[in-house]
């Protein structure tokens, strides 16, 4: 078996939050509460959940850009939290980061060349001299040009400013990427794009990826394994295909519903789930989703589950109880025929349509050169 690539034991980060002229702590958000996982050479790791469980500040804790308030992360079976700031320097060449929003994620007063050539400086990667062909090799894995280094980050599209936020996390050679809703801000065409381009990539150099998404559909398509987050806690873990398949937990069975489809014959079980996410300033006692879980029961709001499972994890009391909504059935052959009968309305209607455009501008033409030839007639 592959020794994992990163672990993370345990993990705590607690935001204090302080009132008053002595600015006294009150109270600590609790962000992440007891996280732990291993990130393996190679997979895709996907981190899900609803705004505010805690998936962005768990990415940055695996990276360590925010300091833990206990736990313990390894990378190839070293310490990272008890590194200085200059070992810690060293090894984030291999632990690399493409932020959310391309447009806050670039300094606007650098150009594109010198954004991709300040990691290769910093990590001494390659000679000055060779700085600027490998800034143009970098552009090109990610689909742009040579003289796209000239430019500033303004002058180029949110696609393309997130494809040049890829370059800049690959110029290090990086053995480890957290992607953190690396789509989100992006139009749909363009989110297909980036992540086709980080499966391509990860393929080809060996990339190990953490991504941390809303849009479970992408998720399903590119990750290896997902893990689930509610609250600040994993609340279950398993390859992509068994959790989408079979989900366990009521709050993945809820998400996994909630996916859009694109067959509306197709059967579906509707879980709507009832209230508000707790605030992680106060999470309630128990499992921290017995608040909305329509299967809770009276050990639920006293005694919290234990992540347990062996490939499969579930922090859930009932979980055997509870049957996993039946997955969606291909589409009947009513609803095959009616799919195929919009298609072949859909391309009449396109057909139709070029028709009567070329038809159109046949008889403009024609009209044209008549009024012409009227007026070159004695």
């Amino acid at each position: 078996m592959t020794a994992p690539l990163l672990v993370a034991r345990e993990l705590v980060k607690h935001f204090p939050v302080r009132r008053g002229v002595l600015g006294r702590q009150v109270g600590a958000v609790k962000a992440v509460d007891g996280v732990s996982l291993a990130i393996a050479p190679g997979e895709t790791l996907a981190l899900v959940g609803e705004s505010g469980c805690g998936k962005s500040t768990l990415g940055r804790l695996l990276l360590r850009l925010i300091e833990p308030t206990s736990g313990s992360v390894t990378f190839h079976g070293e310490e990272l939290t008890t590194l200085s700031e200059t070992a810690m320097r060293a090894r984030r060449r291999h632990l690399q980061i493409v932020f959310q929003d391309p447009y806050a994620s670039l300094n606007p007063r650098m150009t594109v060349g010198q954004i991709l050539a300040e990691p290769l400086q910093l990590h001494d990667i390659v000679p000055a001299s060779a700085r600027a062909a490998r800034v143009a090799e970098l552009l090109a894995v990610v689909g742009l040009r040579p003289e796209h280094a000239q430019r500033y980050p303004h002058e180029f599209s949110g696609g393309q400013r997130q494809r040049i936020g890829i370059a800049r996390a690959l110029a290090a050679e990086p053995k480890l990427i957290v992607g953190d809703e690396p789509v989100s801000a992006l139009d749909v065409s363009v989110q297909a794009q980036v992540i086709n381009l980080l499966k391509d990539l990860q393929a080809q150099f060996g990339l190990a990826l953490v991504l941390i998404a809303h849009d479970l559909a992408v998720v399903k398509h590119v990750a290896t394994r997902v893990a689930v987050m509610y609250l600040g806690r994993i609340v279950e873990m398993a390859d992509a295909d068994e959790l989408f398949s079979a989900p366990r937990h009521p709050y993945t069975q809820a998400l996994v519903a909630a996916i859009p489809r694109p067959d509306p014959d197709a059967p579906r079980r509707a879980l709507l789930l009832e209230g508000d996410v707790p605030s992680p300033l106060d999470p309630p006692a128990g499992c921290r989703f017995h608040t909305r879980c329509p299967h809770v029961e009276a050990r639920c709001r006293t005694a919290e589950p234990a992540l347990e499972g062996d490939g499969h994890s579930t922090a859930c009391h009932r979980w055997r109880e509870i049957a996993a909504p039946a997955a969606a059935a291909p589409p009947a052959r009513a609803g095959r025929a009616r799919l195929e009968r919009l298609q072949r309305h859909f391309t009449d209607a396109a057909e139709t349509s070029l028709a009567r455009q070329g038809a159109a501008s046949t008889i403009a033409r024609l009209r044209n050169d008549g009024r012409n030839t009227g007026r070159s007639s004695p």
